[in-house]
Protein backbone atom coordinates (compact mmCIF):
# COMPACT_ATOMS: atom_id res chain seq x y z
CA UNK A 1 0.00 0.00 0.00
CA UNK A 2 1.30 3.46 -0.90
CA UNK A 3 1.20 6.45 1.40
CA UNK A 4 -0.74 9.26 0.55
CA UNK A 5 1.46 12.60 0.98
CA UNK A 6 -0.12 15.67 1.86
CA UNK A 7 1.13 18.44 -0.44
CA UNK A 8 0.28 22.10 1.06
CA UNK A 9 -1.18 25.08 -1.23
CA UNK A 10 1.33 27.70 -1.12
CA UNK A 11 -0.44 30.98 -1.93
CA UNK A 12 0.51 32.44 -5.18
CA UNK A 13 1.72 35.44 -3.20
CA UNK A 14 4.53 33.16 -1.24
CA UNK A 15 5.53 31.40 -4.34
CA UNK A 16 6.43 34.72 -6.41
CA UNK A 17 8.05 35.84 -2.86
CA UNK A 18 10.21 32.97 -3.20
CA UNK A 19 11.00 33.46 -6.71
CA UNK A 20 11.78 37.18 -5.96
CA UNK A 21 13.97 36.19 -3.42
CA UNK A 22 15.92 33.59 -5.20
CA UNK A 23 16.57 35.68 -8.06
CA UNK A 24 17.62 38.65 -6.03
CA UNK A 25 20.04 36.70 -4.12
CA UNK A 26 21.37 33.64 -6.18
CA UNK A 27 24.66 35.59 -6.76
CA UNK A 28 25.04 34.99 -2.87
CA UNK A 29 25.89 31.05 -2.94
CA UNK A 30 27.79 28.93 -4.74
CA UNK A 31 25.19 26.62 -6.33
CA UNK A 32 21.82 27.21 -7.10
CA UNK A 33 21.13 24.03 -4.55
CA UNK A 34 22.68 25.79 -1.94
CA UNK A 35 19.65 29.10 -2.70
CA UNK A 36 17.07 27.02 -2.27
CA UNK A 37 18.38 24.94 0.71
CA UNK A 38 19.02 28.50 2.58
CA UNK A 39 15.78 30.77 1.36
CA UNK A 40 13.28 27.63 1.60
CA UNK A 41 13.31 27.68 5.43
CA UNK A 42 12.55 31.59 5.55
CA UNK A 43 9.53 31.07 3.36
CA UNK A 44 8.19 27.76 5.26
CA UNK A 45 8.79 25.66 2.37
CA UNK A 46 10.84 23.13 1.30
CA UNK A 47 13.65 23.52 -1.12
CA UNK A 48 12.03 21.42 -3.91
CA UNK A 49 9.06 23.59 -3.75
CA UNK A 50 10.98 26.29 -4.46
CA UNK A 51 13.16 24.75 -6.99
CA UNK A 52 9.69 23.64 -8.95
CA UNK A 53 7.98 27.38 -8.99
CA UNK A 54 11.53 28.83 -9.30
CA UNK A 55 11.63 26.77 -12.58
CA UNK A 56 8.11 26.96 -13.82
CA UNK A 57 8.93 31.01 -13.54
CA UNK A 58 11.69 30.47 -15.94
CA UNK A 59 9.27 28.94 -18.43
CA UNK A 60 7.21 30.99 -17.76
CA UNK A 61 8.97 34.04 -18.69
CA UNK A 62 10.23 31.80 -21.81
CA UNK A 63 13.53 31.19 -20.25
CA UNK A 64 13.31 27.78 -20.19
CA UNK A 65 12.08 24.88 -22.42
CA UNK A 66 8.68 23.32 -21.39
CA UNK A 67 4.96 24.22 -20.80
CA UNK A 68 4.27 27.14 -19.41
CA UNK A 69 1.33 27.81 -16.54
CA UNK A 70 -1.37 28.59 -18.94
CA UNK A 71 -0.73 25.68 -21.41
CA UNK A 72 -0.67 23.83 -18.13
CA UNK A 73 -4.19 25.15 -16.95
CA UNK A 74 -5.36 24.90 -20.59
CA UNK A 75 -4.42 21.37 -21.12
CA UNK A 76 -5.98 20.54 -17.24
CA UNK A 77 -9.35 21.69 -18.78
CA UNK A 78 -9.66 20.01 -21.78
CA UNK A 79 -8.69 16.82 -20.04
CA UNK A 80 -11.78 17.53 -17.49
CA UNK A 81 -13.83 18.64 -20.79
CA UNK A 82 -13.30 15.04 -22.22
CA UNK A 83 -13.79 13.11 -18.91
CA UNK A 84 -17.53 15.08 -18.72
CA UNK A 85 -17.95 14.09 -22.38
CA UNK A 86 -16.92 10.44 -22.23
CA UNK A 87 -19.17 10.08 -18.65
CA UNK A 88 -21.82 11.88 -20.72
CA UNK A 89 -21.68 9.75 -23.83
CA UNK A 90 -21.77 6.54 -21.62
Amino acid sequence: MTKQRFTPAYPAELRERGVRLFREHRADYASDTAAYKAIAPKLGCSPDSLRVWCQQAERDAGQRAGLTSAEKDRIKDLEREVRELRTANE
